[in-house]
């Protein structure tokens, strides 16, 4: 510590790039600080920092982080408490860590391994100018950073880490009860699930919300390991339809559902409702790219003779959009679909009674949803839950029918067949082949370019653009992407893909496998910097990272092994 303020006061006046003297590892009395990468000029991105403390000086105890989910909260903890720690001390203008949402993701902000804890920040080094300021900087990291450090880690709450820790255990307990049951979800009975605005991610006041409540028939009660017995509704595999009026719940229970796919904070609302994490959010996307698609599924036929088997266009429809989705979802592995038909093409989803009379089904390409939904399940094991607001003849391919009613739910799936079976619908079945998906697909080098003049360019652009190269890939209709540090980590998989194994012979879902296996330790593997530690990223499911790949202009595919 003495030898970096000693260097700060020599390089005190001088030049922004002097400030590369103080690159290197310094000891502290109660951490090493690393400086890994210092900043080119006081208008560039940041320098980088690691403060690393062995768990013997922070005397935590070992089960806290010990492995598996366990690691993630602890991480996931910590980082919140420097975040906490940073604002305190009144420097987030200098000292920057990738904080936390709602959500609890791995982040490579602070990894923890058996022997010590890592802290990962960004520093903003002060200047006057492009002249060093040696005093402000020797305060900023001999006296404020080790003020934040001290009251993050050697301060810190606890209580409060165990109990996050504790939470983590009951949510992977009930993430096993969820699929040892061959169920999709659990919505725990008391769950708040609007939020506080359209932009807020955080809870409505409890005060205003009204919380969720099962009924009685998909009620089950799960005994975890610290909160002890818990109620709430449990949804079977198969094709679970939403229903309700207009502002009672259907869109809002489908978004937690969505978000279940990760585990939540205490105190979010959210925090007991848990999704198959296979579960695609599926949605019509206008104008998006498709390459090379075998959407015949649900479009065939088409009057220009376009083949739908090898489909592929600039610039998609809904309906050819949708389909494309699916496919592409079934392709990365996803198990369960979500689907709310606000933000669905009209005439994918169905095609009723008198519209069939006035358009005959040898004019109509597009087999509705409605037709397929069962196949899904039947001879894919693909389970559907979908918000239908508008028609009731999905009550005939229902398994179970949820109604909402102000935010509580009732299970009306007797009533449905009954009024199903009464009043019965006089649509007719579009006839189509069996249902498959079997076609794979092999990228090809030639779609990764990442040059934009004599330089690669791989970044994103907050949460959800891709610039790669000269291409943008825009994400904003991928729904479960929901961190800009994902994004940032999606960008920098899609590179490291591209530049060792993206050669013709894998296809996509082999190039998802390698990227699972290959970070199964942690994301840092994903880094191309030398000397730069990626402190900014959160891991992506690979259904996520497909959508980039898919979304990739001038992205080539080819059905068979080169």
């Amino acid at each position: 510590m003495k030898q970096l303020q000693q260097t700060l006061q020599r390089i005190d006046g001088k030049g922004y790039k002097a400030y590369n003297d103080i690159r290197g590892t310094f000891t502290f009395p109660s951490f090493r600080l690393h400086m890994d990468h210092i900043q080119a000029d006081p208008y560039a991105g940041p320098s980088r920092a690691r403060v690393e403390i062995t768990h013997r000086q922070l005397q935590m105890d070992e089960e806290l982080y010990e492995s598996g989910h366990r690691n993630v909260a602890f991480t996931d903890y910590v980082a919140r408490s420097v975040g906490k720690a940073i604002r305190k001390q009144k420097v987030e203008k200098s000292i920057f860590i990738d904080r936390p949402g709602q959500e609890i993701l791995e982040r490579t902000a602070v990894v923890c391994d058996k022997e010590k804890v890592e802290v990962r920040l960004s520093i903003h080094l002060p200047a006057r100018g492009r002249t060093i300021m040696g005093v402000q900087a020797t305060q900023l990291l001999t006296e404020d950073l080790p003020g934040v450090i001290e009251q993050a880690l050697f301060h810190m709450d606890r209580h409060g880490l165990k109990q996050h820790v504790a939470l983590s255990d009951d949510q992977y307990a009930l993430r096993a009860y969820v699929k040892e049951r061959d169920a999709l979800a659990f919505v725990a009975d008391g769950s708040i699930l609007p939020r506080a605005s359209g932009v807020e991610n955080r809870p409505l006041d409890p005060e205003r919300a009204i919380s969720f409540e099962s009924s009685e028939t998909m009620a089950t009660t799960v005994s975890l390991p610290h909160f002890g017995d818990i109620r709430g509704m449990l949804i079977p595999k198969g094709v679970h339809v939403i229903v309700g009026g207009g502002y009672h719940g259907k869109s809002t229970l489908l978004e937690a559902l969505e978000r279940g796919i990760y585990n939540h904070i205490e105190g979010d609302g959210r925090a007991y409702i848990v999704t198959d994490t296979s579960a695609c959010k599926i949605r019509a996307e206008d104008g998006r790219g498709v390459t090379n698609v075998n959407i015949s599924p649900f479009i065939d036929d088409l009057p220009n003779k376009k083949s739908t088997d090898r489909f592929q266009t600039d610039n998609a429809s809904g309906s050819t959009s949708q389909a494309t989705n699916i496919i592409e979802s079934l392709e990365a592995g996803s198990r369960l679909l979500l689907i709310d038909e606000d933000t669905s093409a009209t005439n994918f989803m169905i095609r009723d009674y008198r519209m069939q009379q006035l358009v005959s089904p040898d004019k109509e390409p597009i087999t509705p949803f409605i037709d397929r939904v069962r196949d899904l399940y039947e001879e894919e094991g693909v389970s559907t839950i979908i918000v239908v607001g508008g028609t009731g003849d999905y009550f005939d391919v229902a398994d179970t029918v949820t109604m909402m009613d102000a935010y509580r739910s009732f299970d009306v799936t007797c009533k449905a067949k009954a009024i199903a079976e009464k009043a019965r619908s006089e649509r007719i079945t579009h006839e189509s082949a069996p249902f498959s998906v079997k076609s794979t697909r092999y990228p090809l080098t030639k779609s990764f370019d990442a040059r934009r003049g004599k330089k690669e360019k791989v970044d994103a652009r907050g949460k959800h653009t891709i610039l790669y190269g000269r291409e943008t890939i825009d994400l904003s209709a991928v729904e479960q992407c929901i961190d800009p540090s994902q994004t940032r980590a999606i960008a920098r998989t899609l590179h490291y893909l591209a530049k060792k194994y993206v050669n013709g012979n894998h296809t996509l879902g082999e190039l998802l496998d390698i990227y699972e296996r290959e970070t199964a330790s942690g994301l840092d593997e994903l880094s191309p910097f030398k000397g730069k530690h990626p402190g900014d990223l959160a891991r992506p499911r690979r259904f996520e990272i497909a959508a980039a790949i898919n979304r990739l202009r001038t992205l080539s595919m080819q059905r068979e092994h080169s």
